[in-house]
């Protein structure tokens, strides 16, 4: 089935452009990711001298001493995005903003207006640049494709109708990042098989692919063929299923909207669950006083929480462009909001989810966990923060501490290491005890000298104490080691040099790293 024409804006490094960090400017954006700091964005400038996305914090700024570090602000990113959905929609209605950062609007008929498809391209492209923004534009058959386009090109092209099959047909599977669930477990298997570009996944039988991976892997290979994930909708738009929320007198502060849209929210979701529907794309109407009206749409997959979408209300309102208010009133809005819409612009049918086999009702999983600590989470997300409630997730690495990595509830496992070979991994056990942060220690021989190991790996004295922080110095009753690891010998910004070491005293068993002359305890068997 050939996907519908679509137009995606796609502003590069956007976590850089919400917290003020120009390309210019040797600038990242952390976040935190499997208990430590990590570099979720960086600007060009930043990339020239060897940052790079995933480090931590310590060895960014160990390669860049003057890096501008920012903490990730996901509601600045939603509320600075509206400055780009404003420019966009001031030459094609309809705007619909997929995430912070990327947004589409329906391309057939704007291009129609305005003398073509790339006539279109080049004037959202000036007009989001105009409003400050660097910006990729691409148009393919389906949203997907559109957005690879955006992000290639130089600036983003035009793929052919009928021909993104094509033009995805050359990409990596890492392509398809963050676009359906479990992916990366389902790239691993495909990659073991043979297959390494989209063109390869495409080429196979979709009811083997329906077979062996899923709904999930059924997604992927519609997009990966230029389709849309999923079959057109039962109804473009539930007009009836629609709630309204009224102000009289109109309201004259975000906070009192955005109160007010969780409350709205959860009778939108009682409507659509009594219908057997779950919505795909929201639409979001603010009307005010003076006749003006501020409308977007929001694309998600699955259940948007009631706090989600006060979330999105919320920005919807901070980016909105109203004369000044008068003196006294920095949080008005601009003549008052008289009623608040949210309509389910697009839906499909609501598939359930798998109920327990034991235990009473109510406790079947959303995702990956029970209902009730799902509902438990949204409620502390919502007072503490998007990233204040993470879950581990089991990925690639040599250490230990590298195969955990810690993702916000609600949010796909994105960014985590392919599963192997990973030579030079540590061997099953695992151990029981993983610090958040490596454990400084020292160990010493018979003689209180500290052990060191020599570039071919030699020990210069059997290991006799070992000292943790803040503990005494506990004797060492049996050791092995050295494994030496080199990583990465290939970047010099980016090469690591190590061995570890297992060591058993009588309070324990230990894994510890000697790099550079520094010892650490990187794990503890129980």
């Amino acid at each position: 089935m050939r996907g519908r024409r679509v137009l995606v804006v796609w502003c590069p490094d956007w976590p850089l452009t919400a917290v003020g960090i120009e390309a210019a400017v040797a600038g990242a954006v952390m976040e935190r990711t499997g208990g430590s700091e990590r570099v979720a964005a960086c600007s060009a400038a930043a990339r020239g001298a060897g940052v790079r996305r995933g480090q931590r914090r310590r060895d960014a700024q160990r390669v860049c001493p003057d890096l501008l570090v920012r903490d990730r602000d996901e509601e600045a990113e939603g509320r600075g995005f509206e400055a780009v959905a404003a420019a966009v929609a001031a030459l094609a209605p309809r705007v619909e903003i997929v995430r912070a950062g990327v947004c589409a609007v329906p391309a057939t008929g704007a291009a129609r207006f305005y003398g073509g498809e790339e006539a279109l391209r080049m004037l959202v492209q000036d007009a989001v640049v105009e409003a400050g923004f660097d910006c990729g534009v691409g148009i393919a058959d389906g949203l997907f494709a559109a957005e690879v386009a955006a992000r290639n090109g130089g600036g983003g092209l035009i793929v052919p109708e009928g021909g993104s099959a094509g033009f995805l047909s050359e990409f990596t599977l890492g392509t398809l990042n963050g676009a359906v669930g479990d992916w990366e477990r389902i790239a691993g298997i495909l990659v073991r098989l043979g297959i390494k570009n989209l063109g390869g996944f495409a080429g196979l039988a979709p009811g083997d692919v329906l077979g062996r991976f899923g709904a999930a892997g059924a997604a992927a290979h519609r997009l990966a063929r230029g389709e849309e994930a999923r079959d057109v909708a039962p109804r473009e738009a539930v007009g009836e299923l629609a709630v309204v929320k009224e102000f009289d007198p109109p309201a004259g502060r975000s906070d009192e909207v955005v109160f007010a849209a969780k409350a709205l929210a959860d009778r939108l979701h009682d409507g659509l669950a009594a219908e057997g529907l779950t919505c795909v794309r929201l639409g979001v109407e603010v009307e005010f006083a003076d006749g003006e009206v501020a409308e977007r749409l929001w694309r998600h997959d699955g259940l948007l929480s009631s706090n989600a979408v006060a979330e999105r209300v919320r920005w919807q309102l901070s980016g909105w462009t109203p004369p000044p208010p008068p003196p006294g009133l920095d949080d008005a809005v601009w003549g008052g909001v008289t009623a608040l819409i949210l309509t389910p612009d697009q839906v499909v049918p609501d598939t359930g989810s798998q109920q327990s086999l034991w235990g009473p009702d109510g406790r079947g999983e959303r995702g990956t966990l029970p209902e009730a600590v799902a509902r438990a989470a949204d409620r502390v997300q919502a007072l503490l923060g998007h990233q204040a409630i993470t879950r581990p997730h089991l990925t690639g690495g040599r250490s230990p501490g590298e195969r955990v990595l810690r993702v916000p509830v609600g949010d796909l496992p994105l960014g985590g290491r392919p599963e192997g070979p990973w030579p030079g991994r540590l061997p099953e056990v695992s151990p029981s005890v993983v610090p958040p942060a490596p454990l400084r220690a020292e160990v010493t021989d018979a003689d209180g000298a500290p052990v060191v190991v020599s570039a071919r790996s030699v020990v210069s004295a059997p290991p006799a104490f070992v000292e943790r922080s803040r503990s005494r110095p506990q004797p060492v009753t049996a050791w092995t080691g050295p494994w030496p690891c080199v990583e990465r010998w290939w970047d010099p910004d980016e090469a690591r040099r190590r061995a570890r070491f297992q060591l058993v005293t009588e309070q324990g068993a230990y894994l510890l790293t000697v790099e550079g002359g520094v010892w650490t305890v990187e794990a503890i068997y129980d």
